[in-house]
């Protein structure tokens, strides 16, 4: 009996495209069997259908490469009852492997995947994960903007963009510049430091204030966020750089 092995991604396919991308085919691939997974006797059947092929080695190394792609991205996982051996699709990879195009979520959640400023792990980590990125992104800068008030002493009456340009106020002239502004750094850094914290309030923090924005695109959020968490940091420096109130 002659048995015909179907190769789990086309060889065209292994050949072209990026190990991301043939690593989702393989999960799409992994996804329609049953039972545990097993990395030698995926290779081992994809060398049998890839075996009339000029480069068949090539193509078997393509794809061992993205089987480590999965396992990387925590897509695969272990099987507790089983021997270190076997695999199975995680929650994660189940997930992506119903929805293709939920790829660009997960890759915006890896974005997100390390530590955040503590101002930002509550309110803003817990939207952008349950997908309400325009939530999200608002309460981010609105965390800069609680954490410069707090930091430079302005009145409330000051918000968004006036409270940034106050705080970060270049000194000029003699004329002692905003409580956060860096005295050491030279007039145009001190302006363009100005111009980053004013500019995040208008550019991410104000049109939110006053209509409904369309963040569709989870990558860009997810930027806006690491964005908030370097002014964030970026105000922690110019808190330390203000003198000790004398006792």
């Amino acid at each position: 009996m002659t048995f015909t092995y179907i190769p789990p991604v086309p060889a065209d396919q292994v050949r072209q495209l990026p190990t991301r991308d043939v690593a989702l085919l393989l999960l799409q691939h992994l996804a329609s069997g049953t039972g545990f997974l097993q990395y030698v006797g995926t290779m081992g059947s994809a060398r049998q259908a890839f075996q009339s092929e000029p480069d068949t080695q090539v193509l078997v190394d393509r794809l061992s490469d993205a089987w480590s792609w999965l396992e990387a991205h925590a897509l695969l996982s272990r099987v507790p009852s089983q021997s270190e051996a076997f695999r199975q699709l995680s929650r994660d990879g189940m997930e992506l492997a119903k929805d293709p195009e939920g790829i660009t979520r997960f890759e915006a959640r890896l974005r997100l995947s390390g530590p955040l400023h503590p101002a930002l792990e509550g309110t803003v980590r817990t939207n952008f994960d349950l997908g309400d990125y325009e939530t999200a992104c608002f309460a981010a800068m609105k965390a800069v903007e609680v954490a410069v008030r707090e930091a430079s002493g302005l009145d409330n009456s000051l918000v968004g963009v006036k409270l940034m340009r106050a705080a970060f106020q270049p000194a000029q002239n003699g004329k002692a510049g905003g409580p956060l502004a860096d005295t050491e750094a030279e007039g145009g850094e001190q302006e363009a430091a100005s111009a980053l914290f004013a500019g995040a309030m208008g550019a991410y923090k104000n049109p939110a204030s006053h209509r409904t924005v369309d963040f569709d695109d989870p990558i860009e959020a997810a930027e806006i966020i690491q964005f908030a968490d370097l002014l964030l940091r970026q105000v922690e420096r110019a808190k330390h750089r203000q003198p000790t109130p004398a006792t």
